[in-house]
């Protein structure tokens, strides 16, 4: 039970290294076990002392060796030896991890790009290479993965920059019982066909590009605030101070049309003023010239007899009041009266 409980961690570098780590906190808490290995067969093994330890903290953790053959057989035993903790007999071939792609070659053609490699030693048919890329806009790798050792595709854009890794990986389950692939081969960055040595230009422009939209959107935002909050002051503005308005404007053709004179203007542009002008204006005097015609008659026919006498002073009273109605001068006119000045316009009205 306690050889089933143990995980292992098995890997077979290309053939050419193997590596066999378990987890010693939790599986040997309080001991430091000791590691050997065979690549022979049959009764006459000879077991051989792990050569190079994995330490982690003083603890063995794991044993780093040479790849002898393609069956292995392994055995964790106790500090001293004389007990066996965990023991695996095993096919190397079905953990092996390949080496990373050689000489790795592009070809463009327009929006084609074929990808290929050295071929590996070894079962080439349990291979598969793995192209990966990515433009500066896209968040996450596109993957195409062929036959080894070439592998291509199109719908590239040449104004683009791309990123391209590429990598080999081992069949599962034909060929493996673990999917190993390849480490990746270091980045490469491509534009329509011309290797660059990176992508960070075309970044750095379009993130000025976005700098450059951005501030100039919020110019434009910000002049549109400012353009609505300054007609709301304005209305209010009007609302709490109303405008006095400016008399030139309703005045303009008292100056222009009628050269200041005011009582020609506002009879031109009031009718109601001029209606109740015609409506008062007082009839002539002519009661002075009726008077003198009929003194002259009594003077020929002799005294008569008055149906209603009056006083004297009555009389003259109204001789007065006659002949300041019959002398009232015309329009805009200086009369004299008992040492006064009198200035008379159209509408009768007196102003001293």
């Amino acid at each position: 039970g306690l050889t089933d409980a143990i995980l292992t961690t098995i890997i077979n570098f290309n053939n050419e290294k193997m590596q066999i780590a378990w987890a010693a906190r939790e599986q040997f808490p309080h001991e430091n076990v000791s590691f050997s290995y065979t690549f022979d067969e049959g009764n006459h093994k000879i077991w051989k002392p792990c050569p190079s330890y994995l330490l982690d903290q003083d603890y063995n953790y794991g044993c780093l060796f040479e790849t002898e053959g393609p069956t292995l057989a392994i055995s964790i035993r106790n500090n001293n030896g004389s007990e066996e903790l965990y023991s695996k007999r095993l096919k190397s071939d079905f953990y092996l991890k390949p080496n990373r792609p050689k000489n790795v070659t592009f070809f463009w053609k327009e929006d084609t790009v074929t990808v290929s490699c050295n071929k590996p030693d070894g079962a080439v048919k349990c291979l598969r290479l793995e192209l990966q890329y990515k433009s500066k806009f896209d968040k996450d790798w596109q993957s195409r993965t062929s036959t080894c050792c070439s592998v291509g595709g199109q719908g590239f854009d040449p104004g683009k920059c791309y990123y391209f890794r590429v990598r080999l990986k081992r069949l599962v389950p034909f060929c493996n019982v673990v999917p190993y692939s390849s480490d990746w081969e270091a980045e490469t960055f491509w534009k329509n066909g011309t290797l660059l040595d990176s992508c960070d230009d075309d970044i750095k422009s379009q993130s000025n590009t976005v700098i450059l939209l951005s501030c100039l959107l919020a110019v434009l935002l910000l002049m549109l605030i400012l353009s609505i909050l300054l007609c709301k002051w304005q209305r209010l503005q009007k609302s709490v101070m109303p405008a006095i308005p400016d008399p030139k404007y309703i005045l303009a053709d008292l100056f222009s049309d009628h050269n200041g004179n005011f009582q020609e203007w506002i009879d031109k542009t009031d009718p109601a003023v001029a209606q109740s002008k015609l409506e008062y204006e007082e009839p002539e005097c002519i009661i002075e010239a009726e008077s003198q015609q009929e003194d002259e008659n009594s003077d020929k026919q002799g005294p008569q007899e008055k149906p209603f006498p009056f006083s004297e002073a009555a009389e003259n009273n109204d001789r007065i009041t006659v002949q300041i109605a019959s002398t009232m001068p015309t329009s805009n006119t200086v009369a004299s009266f008992a040492g006064f000045q009198i200035l008379m316009n159209d509408d009768m009205y007196v102003m001293l």
